[in-house]
């Protein structure tokens, strides 16, 4: 196994791979015959590596890598290429473009993978969730929650109806949450054979309520979540359109561990991969005033004691005239204390000490919709 560190970028103009190389990164990409890719992940063993993405263009597909090797794809459903293509045979002959039987018709996008044991899954946009258990090649759609009863009171976000986020439990693979913007946070027991909603807020806290639509109201959190992450003791963090959350029952109760962070807007949140009292978050100033960092001055907010109370880590971030956004899932941590976002202006921030300071080590990438890390490094003894 190569001994390396790669981070893994999903840009709207393709999926880049940063391999750090000593002080340096290599920047290889862009890969995917330049679709929008929204989320890609690797295998740490096998260096296999799967990018989601598309758009009404291409449709819906998910790339994918062997170690070294070619990309190849999975179309899910058709896009206007087909339509256009399949009206003009020179275009067609241009293009090299072959009319496909392809199974997802009312998808337009893949929007996050998650791999667990020898399944893959993949959220879309609008939201179902689909698995693989060929390695990406052929995929069926998950029908308990196509079913849910919840399904009709679904609404859209102002990304459409995605499923962004998935998760699972490392010791019990049977195990699995989605959250959906804006549905909610739904939870299997039993693999996917059937799911249950969770947004609840606790008793104390149930009578919240705001003026705002994703505010937390009605006894819930709000359905507009954004991330969510799991640590390596069960706890659930989210960080929701309107606020910043915890649960350490899988998601049956959310409490709301926002006080002391400068504002209750922010896409991304990440959790130390030992530590599962230490997790970090990127507010931004508000989802009608800008949507950058508050008072245009970068800041990713640490927390040591499971969202108790906050402090702002600054060094080697700009302080003036920053108006980027990093989107939800556009922050990740490596094995050990490395911890690294992405900015919609193309600039890749890398944390060695998790979160004390920074440095930016690439910049001028397309608008970077996701970022993982690809950790093949030996463990540390």
């Amino acid at each position: 196994m190569e001994d390396t560190l790669t981070l893994l970028l999903g840009t709207t103009k393709g999926a880049f791979l940063l391999t750090e190389r000593g002080a340096d990164w290599e920047v290889s990409g862009p890969h995917c015959d330049l679709w929008c890719i929204n989320h890609v992940i690797g295998d740490a063993e096998s260096g296999a590596i799967w990018a989601g993405g598309g758009g009404s263009f291409h449709g819906a597909g998910v790339w994918r890598a062997e170690a070294g090797g070619e990309w190849q794809l999975c179309r899910l459903s058709r896009g206007e290429i087909d339509d256009w293509a399949g009206a003009d045979p020179e275009a067609a002959a241009f293009l090299n473009w072959q009319p496909e039987d392809l199974p997802f018709g009312d998808l337009t996008a893949v929007w996050s993978l998650h791999r667990r044991g020898g399944r893959l899954w993949a959220g879309t946009n609008p939201a179902a969730l689909l698995e693989s258990r060929d390695g990406g090649r052929t995929w069926v759609r998950n029908a308990a929650l196509e079913a849910h009863p919840s399904r009709p009171d679904w609404n859209p976000g102002a990304a459409g109806l995605v499923l962004h986020t998935l998760l699972s439990d490392p010791e019990a693979a049977e195990r699995l949450w989605l959250g959906i913007s804006a549905a909610g946070v739904f939870a299997s027991e039993d693999g996917g054979a059937s799911w249950e909603r969770r947004n609840r807020l606790p008793n104390h806290q149930a009578a919240c309520a705001s003026d705002h639509p994703a505010a937390p109201r009605d006894g819930e959190i709000g359905h507009c979540v954004h991330n969510m992450q799991r640590a390596r003791d069960g706890t659930l963090y989210q960080q929701n359109h309107h606020g910043t959350y915890r649960s350490h029952d899988g998601g049956r109760s959310w409490q709301d561990i926002g006080q002391g962070l400068p504002s209750t807007f922010g896409f991304p949140i990440a959790v130390h991969p030992q530590d599962p009292r230490t997790l970090f978050v990127l507010p931004l100033n508000g989802d009608a005033a800008g949507r950058y960092p508050p008072g245009a001055a970068a800041a990713v907010w640490k927390s040591t004691d499971g969202g108790e109370s906050w402090t702002a880590k600054r060094a080697g971030l700009p302080q003036q005239g920053c108006y980027f956004t990093v989107l939800r899932q556009a922050m990740a941590t490596d094995r050990t204390e490395g911890l690294y976002f992405g900015t919609n202006s193309g600039s890749v921030f890398a944390s060695r000490d998790a979160g004390e300071s920074w440095s930016e080590v690439a910049r001028h990438l397309p608008t970077i919709l996701s970022l993982e890390t690809l950790d093949r490094r030996a463990p540390v003894a």
